[in-house]
This record gives C-alpha cells, structure tokens and sequence, in this order.
C-alpha cells in the first residue's frame, strides 16, 4: 500500500504555490551562511565541525598523558604540568567535543524527525553556538598565563583548585559561557519538540533519538544552573574572601563535592541518552525490524533521567559520610541499572531474529552495546560501598568511565555520523575504508582502556605522572593504545573527505531498512525542509514508505 503525506493545499486540493523543490534549495552568501546563520542544518554542521577540533585537541591532551604514563619515572612534564594536561584534556572532551557534538547531531536530525521547517528559536541557536567557539578560546589561553592553564581536575575540587593563579577565573568565565550555550540550546530543543512538530506526530510516535534528546534538555535545563551556582561560590572564595570551601573560615569543602555532583551526575547521563537515541535509530534499521519495546525504551530512558538526580553521593563513599547515607546511594545507583539493562535487552531482542548486515554505522553501534554494557558492569562494582573503598580514585575509574564515554558516547557520535551522512551530504562513502576505521578503533580503544582495569585492581591512583615499577607492563599496553587510537580521527576525516569528493550519490532512503520522516526528503537533505507542514497518519508510521508532496 502507498501511503503518503499530505502537505498543506490550495482550495483545488493543489500543493501551496511557492514551495517547489527548487526553492528549498536557495542559500545565503558565505559570511551570512556560516557566521550569521540561523539554519539548523548549517548550526549542526558548526557543531559537529568545532567538535571535530575539539576531539583533537582532548585527544591531543591524552597522548601527552599517555607518554609521560608509557615508562616509569618523570619522562617530559613537571607534575604540575601533567595535571594541568589531566584537566584540561577531561574539560575539553566533555565540554567541547561530546556535548557540542550531541548538539549538532539533535539541530541537524530534530527538526527533520518531526517535520519542523527549523528549530523553534533560530536567531538563539546561531547565538548559542558561536559562544562555544570563545568559551574554548579562554579555557585554553590558560596554558600561555602565568601558573599556566587549571590543575584541579575537572571536578575544581577546592582547595586543591584555588591554588591557582589567573587561571582560576579565566576557567571558571569559560565554564560559564559553556553552561549558557547549553542551557539556550536545551530551550531551543524543547521549544521545537513540543511546539513545532508535524500534524499526526504525537509524542508517543517520536523517533527515539528525539525523544531521547528531548528528555536530556530538561536535564540541562535543570544541573547546567547548579554548576554556575558552585562555580561562582568558587570564583567569590578566590578574589572575594568568602569562605564557602575554605574549613578555616568555617566552610566545608565537601559541600562542593556534593553540589558539583548534583550536577555532575546528571551530566554523566546528558553524554549518554543521545547516544541511547542514536542506537535505537540505528540498530532497527540494518535489522530490518521495528524497535523491540518502543513505549519501554521511551519510559527506561525518563527513569535514567529521573534517578540520575538521586544516585549523586556515589562519587563521594570515600568523604565520611553517614553509614545511612552510603546504603541509601548504594541502592539508588544500583536501582539505575534496571532500566538500562532494559534498554540493552531491547536493543538484542530487535537483532534477534532480524535480518542484519553490517554496514559501518551497526558496526559502531554493536561495539556500543557490548562496551558500554562493560562500562555499565564496572559502575554496578563501584556502586559498591565496601569495594568502592578500594576502586576510589585508582585507574579502575579512570577505565569505568572511559568504556562509557568513549566506546559509549563517542562510539554513538561516530554511528550517527556514519548513518545520516548520506542524508546531509548526498554522498555514500566507502564502506571498506569505514570498515578499517571501525576495526582499528576497536582495537586499539581495548588496548588503550582495558589495562587500566587491572592497574586499578592493583591500586596504581589515578591522575599521577609516576608509578611504582610493578605497574610499568600494562601502563605501556595502554600508551600503544593511545597512540594508535590518536590516529582515528584523522582516519574518518579521511573516509568522509573522499565521499564528499567521489562518493557515489546516495538515494533518498540510503539504507534499505530506514524509516522515519527524514528519509522522505532528498539526499542531500535540502537546504529548507517542511515549508508545507507534513501530515502524519498512523499507517504512514507503520509501513515507513513515506512520501512528502513537495518532494515527488
């Protein structure tokens, strides 16, 4: 049966006049294009290109790490230059390269998803992203100040934080605008979803990846302030007297440590429900089967969202806190990991029995499954009052949250690149050489990460330029890895440079198994999409094989 949309007609039952397919292509100069635009598909392309450059910087950071860490002893840095590498580099990966990536991917796929012409703000969307761009620029002119760039870790633990100099402020001014880029970003998203979607789109009929992002701008909404609030009460004991953190003035340090995780929890979550969205987009469609659960995977994904506000303590088993306290955090992080063993179930069940072929954005997405679901097993360990004990602050954390942010988040980012490029460029790439970039990531990411399990196990403390001898063989399995895994970047640069300039043309639906509302526009997606508002009917959804009338 041939369904189709039905775009908004005239009253002899024509499409509206002014809304040829020729017309939706018409774009603005350069300078207006790139520096002033207000397209959301220009806005995520900006994002996802300054995450790309933030990737190498992070990734750039890490080997610096990785070769003082290669070889016992004080190879090439002071210690107090290794720790400013540690902050910087963990600063840079989580604020400049996962989030602006997660993003660009929601600009450029929400509004296509729910059959909105733009986001719903999108003089705000232009604004929110080139604060990104000077925000990065201050954070890393520290390193050229004097006491160079913030030593502190990511966290800013004071007092160990405000022992710097200018940098202090400078940091904190960045983290700021960071926070304010992700806060109007948050409220252009929900704007978008609930105001702007297509007739027929009900909320339970959202693809997952909006849905999921949809979910994860409330939570910016509700953390991106409270990190401003310790921050600023940071910024005011450094240059303003106060004593907040400081013991001597009648502070409590701990008390930044639990309103920095009250963000800082939730924010775990932020890097990870995009990519849960993005999976769920991608596995379906090289099963050849509809989402297992869907309804299930919508309310596992709100429960995540939920419970991230009341697990934060689990950062902090090691400060003392009351035996109550501990119990109570213990069992509210554990709680977690049923709705997201829900989502893993799901995820098996719809390749169970499917028709499956791996083309590269599966690849990326079946390493997610399994990898993350290795991430997730080391954070049910560390859940655990007594074994967190002895897990605190060693590598074996270091090595948790890498399998999530890396092989989870990052292996996400890298799936949906792979799976909508055709949609935003036109252009397939070669699946062989996209082969090779999967299978030497995969490899060299183990190489890298999974040491560090062991070297954690075996008590090596995390965030230190020198180790004991009896660390040394599995620190330079992990080096190696860095090494190679630097090199991924430039591999897909490569991959995606030559589909850009001989890359067969890709259909509108460039995989055969594709549904949803983007896949009905051209390939590449043209520069307008929606002038006429589709609308959507229960059958449509059903059988995918959408048609929009400005497009035939």
């Amino acid at each position: 049966m041939s369904t189709h949309f039905e775009g908004t007609a005239d009253s002899h039952g024509h499409p509206a006049a002014g809304h040829d397919a020729h017309d939706h292509d018409h774009k603005p100069g350069f300078v207006d294009r790139w520096f002033f635009s207000t397209n959301h598909k220009d806005i995520g392309t900006l994002y996802l290109l300054f995450s790309f450059l933030m990737v190498i910087v992070g990734a750039a950071l890490s080997v610096g790490i990785r070769t003082e860490l290669a070889v016992p002893g004080l190879q090439f840095f002071k210690p107090e230059f290794f720790n400013q590498l540690t902050t910087m580099h963990a600063l840079v990966m989580i604020f400049g390269a996962i989030m602006p990536a997660f993003v660009g991917l929601g600009n450029w796929m929400i509004p296509l998803q729910v059959g909105a012409p733009d986001m719903a703000l999108p003089r705000m969307n232009n604004w929110s992203f080139w604060i990104l761009p000077f925000a990065f620029l201050l954070l890393l002119s520290t390193f050229f100040m004097p006491g160079g760039a913030p030593a502190g870790g990511w966290t800013m633990y004071p007092p160990l934080m405000l022992q710097g100099g200018a940098n202090v402020a400078m940091t904190i001014f960045a983290v700021h605008m960071m926070g304010i880029s992700s806060i109007m970003g948050a409220i252009n998203i929900i704007a978008t979803v609930l105001n702007m979607r297509a007739p027929g789109m009900d909320l339970m009929k959202m693809p997952l990846f909006t849905w999921s992002w949809l979910i994860t701008a409330f939570l910016l909404l509700a953390v991106m302030p409270v990190l401003a609030g310790a921050v600023t009460m940071l910024l005011t004991d450094k240059f303003f007297a106060t004593s907040f953190f400081n013991a001597a003035g009648g502070g409590d340090p701990v008390m930044y440590q639990h309103i920095f995780w009250f963000f800082g929890h939730p924010e775990v979550y932020i890097m990870i429900l995009p990519a849960f969205g993005i999976v769920s987009e991608i596995i379906p469609t090289f099963s050849r089967k509809p989402l297992f659960g869907y309804q299930a995977m919508v309310y596992a994904i709100a429960a995540i969202a939920f419970l991230s506000f009341i697990v934060w303590a689990h950062h902090m088993f090691t400060v003392g806190m009351p035996l109550g306290g501990e119990v109570y955090f213990m069992f509210a992080t554990m709680l977690i990991s049923i709705p997201t063993g829900v989502k893993v179930f799901n995820w098996v069940s719809t390749m169970w029995r499917g028709s499956l072929t791996f083309e590269a954005p599966m690849l990326w997405s079946i390493a997610f499954v399994i990898l993350f679901a290795i991430g997730g097993f080391s954070g049910l360990m560390l859940a655990i009052v007594p074994a967190d004990f002895q897990y605190h602050d060693t590598y074996f954390v270091v090595a948790h949250f890498h399998y999530v942010l890396v092989t989870g988040a990052l292996f996400a980012i890298i799936a949906a690149i792979y799976y909508w490029w055709p949609k935003w460029t036109g252009r397939m790439y070669s699946e062989f050489w996209a082969g090779v970039h999967f299978w030497w990531s995969l490899v060299f990411v183990n190489l890298l990460f999974f040491p560090q399990h062991f070297l954690g196990l075996a008590g090596m403390p995390r965030r230190i330029p020198d180790y004991n001898v009896v660390f040394a063989d599995w620190n330079l399995i992990s080096s190696i890895g860095a090494f190679g895994m630097f090199l991924t970047p430039f591999m897909m640069f490569g991959v995606l440079y030559w589909s850009l300039k001989r890359g067969p043309k890709a259909e509108a639906r460039a995989w055969e198994g594709a549904k949803g509302l983007e896949w009905t526009v051209p390939s590449p997606a043209p520069f307008h999409t929606f002038t006429t508002p589709p609308v959507i009917r229960d059958e449509d959804l059903a059988h995918g094989d959408f048609v929009h009338k400005d497009y035939e």
